[in-house]
C-alpha cells in the first residue's frame, strides 16, 4: 500500500516502491560485517509434516547473508530428530537443531527447574527462549530475527525486510515489529488482533485514563504477529511468558527497556495465511480460546505493574466496554471487506466477540486469584548468574545432538 502515514510514538517503516529483494539482500550482504545476523525458527515436529515449512526452508536457501539459523524442534523422538536433521540439511547457512525433547537438553531443563530457573509452561514461549539462549552462546550474530514455521505465503523478502532495521549500522533500533495485512482466500483474517486486542486496548484507555504503555501498544499495526527482530544483545534482560501472550511480553518488555524512538515496525509481506487455531469455546484450555485469556492476562499484569489497581467491579466494567467497542469494530470491519469485496460472516464474528468478552472476564479473576503468580521466564543474565557456565552447557549440548545424530 501506498501509505507513509506515521501513526502513534513508533516509527513505522512502509513498504512504499516494492523494492526488489536482490537490492535488499546486496546491503544486508554489506551489513554482516557490522552486525552479522541470525535467524531462529520455533518449530512442531508436525510443521515438517505441513504445506509451509518445506517452502520457507527452499527459500531461505537462497539466503546469503545469514551467518546462522536456529531451529527448535518441540515434540519431537529420536527418530522425528534425525528426520529433522535431514530436512534442514537444505539449508546452505550454518545450522542448528535445538532437540529440546532430547536427553541432552532435558537435562538442562532440570538443572533450572532446581533452581526455580526453567520455563514453566511446554510452548512456543519455550522453545524462543532455548534458542535465543543458543544465540548468546553461540556469539555469532549482532541482530537476530524470528518468524513462525506455518507461513503458506512466505517468501525471502519477508525476512530481508524484517531483519534490516536492526541489521543497519545506520540506523539506531533495537527492536523491530513486522505486520501485514492479514487477508487470504478473499477474507479478512486475524480475529484476535482485530476483534480482541485492539478493541480491548481501547476499552482499557477508557477505564483506567491516559496511559503511554496503552498508547505504545495502539501504535502497533499488527501486536500479535509473531515476527520480529533484536539487536543479539537485547536479549540478555529479556523476560518473556511463555504461554501465549509471548508476543504481547515481548512488546512490553521492549517498552520497559528501551526508548521509543529505539524501536520500529515494518511491513514485511503483501499477503500473509499461516495455519489457523480453531475458536475453541467449549474448550477454554485450547485454540484462540486460551489464547485471548493469555492476552488478557499479560495486559491486565503489565498494567499492575504500573500501577494499576483491579477489583471485580472494574474488570466488569472494562468486559462491558470491551464488548461494546468489539461490536462497533465488527461492522467497522464488515464495512470494510464489503468495499473490498471480501466475504464476511458477521455471525462468526460476534460470536467471536461474545467468547472473548467471557474471556476478559475470566483473565480478570484469574488476575485477581493468582496475585503471586510468576509466568515470566527468568532473563538469561539472571540464570547465567545462577549458574555461571549454563550457556557453554545449553551450546555443547546442542552442538553434540548435532553431531551425533546428523546424518
Amino acid at each position: 500500500m501506498g501509505d507513509f502515514y506515521q501513526n502513534g510514538i513508533i516509527t513505522t517503516l512502509h513498504n512504499l516502491t516494492r523494492r526488489p529483494v536482490e537490492d535488499l539482500e546486496q546491503e544486508l550482504m554489506s551489513f554482516r560485517k557490522a552486525r552479522p545476523m541470525s535467524l531462529v525458527l520455533p518449530s512442531l515436529y508436525s510443521e515438517l509434516e505441513g504445506p509451509a515449512l518445506k517452502h520457507i526452508v527452499s527459500e531461505l536457501a537462497k539466503v546469503p547473508y545469514l551467518e546462522q539459523v536456529v531451529i527448535g524442534l518441540d515434540r519431537a523422538d529420536e527418530a522425528q530428530y534425525r528426520h529433522a536433521l535431514e530436512y534442514f540439511s537444505e539449508l546452505p547457512q550454518n545450522f542448528k537443531v535445538l532437540w529440546n525433547d532430547g536427553p541432552r537438553l532435558r537435562g538442562i531443563d532440570m538443572q533450572l527447574r532446581e533452581q526455580n530457573l526453567a520455563p514453566t509452561e511446554m510452548g512456543k514461549g519455550r522453545n524462543v527462549w532455548y534458542c535465543f539462549g543458543y544465540v548468546l552462546a553461540s556469539g555469532l550474530s549482532k541482530s537476530v530475527a524470528l518468524h513462525d514455521c506455518d507461513i503458506l505465503t512466505y517468501s525471502r523478502d519477508l525476512v530481508a525486510r524484517l531483519i534490516y532495521p536492526v541489521a543497519n549500522p545506520a540506523f539506531n533500533y533495537m527492536f523491530c515489529k513486522g505486520y501485514y495485512a492479514r487477508v487470504a482466500d478473499s477474507k479478512m483474517n486475524g480475529r484476535v488482533s482485530r476483534l480482541l486486542v485492539t478493541p480491548l486496548i481501547r476499552a482499557l484507555k477508557k477505564v483506567c485514563g491516559p496511559n503511554d504503555f496503552l498508547d505504545y501498544l495502539d501504535s502497533y499495526r499488527y501486536p500479535l504477529a509473531g515476527e520480529f527482530s533484536f539487536r543479539t544483545d537485547v536479549i540478555n534482560d529479556l523476560r518473556i511468558p511463555s504461554d501465549w501472550g509471548l508476543e504481547v511480553g515481548v512488546l512490553s518488555e521492549m517498552k520497559r527497556n528501551y526508548a521509543t524512538n529505539r524501536l520500529c515496525q515494518v511491513d514485511i509481506a503483501d499477503t500473509y495465511d499461516h495455519k489457523h487455531q480453531e475458536l475453541s469455546p467449549e474448550d477454554a484450555s485450547r485454540g484462540l480460546s486460551k489464547m485471548s485469556t493469555d492476552i488478557a492476562k499479560a495486559l491486565f499484569r503489565k498494567l499492575a505493574t504500573n500501577g494499576e489497581i483491579f477489583s471485580n467491579e472494574k474488570f466488569r466494567t472494562i468486559k462491558a466496554t470491551y464488548f461494546r467497542l468489539a461490536l462497533d469494530f465488527v461492522e467497522t470491519y464488515q464495512n470494510d471487506a464489503i468495499i473490498n469485496g471480501l466475504t464476511f460472516d458477521r455471525h462468526k464474528e460476534e460470536k467471536a466477540v461474545e467468547l472473548f468478552a467471557q474471556n476478559v472476564m475470566r483473565a480478570g479473576a484469574y488476575f485477581l486469584d493468582n496475585p503471586m503468580d510468576t509466568p515470566f521466564i527468568p532473563s538469561w543474565n539472571r540464570v547465567a548468574s545462577a549458574i555461571p557456565d549454563i550457556k557453554e552447557q545449553l551450546m555443547e549440548a546442542v552442538d553434540l545432538d548435532n553431531e551425533e545424530f546428523r546424518p
